[in-house]
């Protein structure tokens, strides 16, 4: 398969402060790669690597070429910062960026694909942020790139919007645009790419398929329950248990068995407020290689910093109150 990326040994410096320490990646042509880590970790630096906008050590091809020699018109690209005029329309925009083009899109289809049709006459300033950040999308799109890249697309936008651009990306995929993007969404890229890159502190510190990671670095599903139960009941559960603060977190637990290490709660006088089941996923993985988690607004979090599960968690699983 053909790369649209090749990156090896990709450094960059500001003064003192490492934002890249050699990393090297490959992005196969209509792919989805994810680059996911939180806030400074060099994120939006290896954008701008890739795409030759800063200096940088190391070997960087696009397409085969420098990426400075690759025709523009190959290439969307979505930056993290972006303010377009607030008093032009979301069809005045587009167009704009259209007219940037010897050959570009049809402004209609473009604001169809971005779900703006009937938004088109609405300023900027009076979109939702939501449909501001598609717009933006949507310039990005107007000359049909070959290689997509978007720095933190979702950033500040509500989780309606986020998956209508999920639907939208994952629409691009399918007919066969390259895709790069960064992100803090450990869910973002979970459901979007086919290849993620963790980057921590400017370094790749593991690249591979969502499924292959969590395989290998996510650990084992957990049953989190907050409860008085007595320390002794960890041996009676049959599954490996740990208790600590009124929190019993059980490992390994199949959804059906749930109702048995409830049962097992309820012959031995216990109560719980409440319980909480999830599945291993990439923040657990980024967790275990980094000794960090990452929090909703991109912030690194240490391991020792983290509060301890009390059943609230908001994450898809099997919950129950008593």
């Amino acid at each position: 398969m053909t790369a649209a990326i090749v990156a090896e040994d990709v450094r960059r410096a500001y003064g003192d402060t490492v934002a890249l320490d050699g990393v090297s990646l490959t992005v196969d042509e209509g792919a989805v790669f994810a680059c996911i880590g939180p806030n400074g970790a060099g994120k939006t630096t290896l954008v701008r690597a890739l795409l030759g906008t800063t200096d940088a050590e190391g070997r960087v091809e696009v397409f085969g070429r420098e990426p400075t020699a690759v025709e523009r018109s190959r290439l969307g690209v979505l930056p993290q910062a972006f303010g377009p005029p607030e008093r032009l329309t979301a069809r005045e925009l587009v167009a704009y960026y259209a007219g940037l083009y010897d050959e570009a899109r049809p402004v209609e289809d473009v604001l169809a694909d971005v779900g703006l049709a009937d938004a088109a006459d609405t300023w900027y300033e009076n979109l939702s942020g939501g449909q501001q950040r598609r717009v933006c999308v949507g310039t990005a799109l107007v000359n049909d790139p070959d290689l997509l890249v978007l720095d933190e697309p979702t950033t500040g936008i509500d989780p309606a919007g986020r998956r209508a651009l999920w639907r939208l990306i994952e629409g691009l995929a399918e007919d066969g645009t390259t895709v790069f993007l960064t992100t803090h969404y450990m869910e973002e890229a979970e459901r979007l790419a086919d290849t993620v890159g963790l980057l921590a502190d400017g370094r790749l510190v593991a690249r591979d398929s969502p499924a292959a990671l969590i395989s290998d670095h996510g650990g084992d599903s957990r049953l989190v329950i907050a409860t008085d139960a007595a320390p002794s009941v960890t041996s009676e559960l049959g599954y490996p248990a740990e208790l600590a603060d009124g929190t019993l977190t059980v490992y390994d637990v199949p959804p059906e068995a749930i109702g048995d290490v409830v049962g097992t709660l309820e012959a031995a006088g216990a109560s719980y407020d409440s319980l909480t089941w999830t599945e291993p996923d990439l923040e657990d993985v980024y967790l275990d290689l980094t000794g960090r988690a990452v929090t909703a607004s991109g912030d690194a979090v240490d391991r020792g910093e983290m509060p301890l599960a009390d059943g609230g968690d908001a994450r898809d699983g099997a919950e129950g109150r008593r």
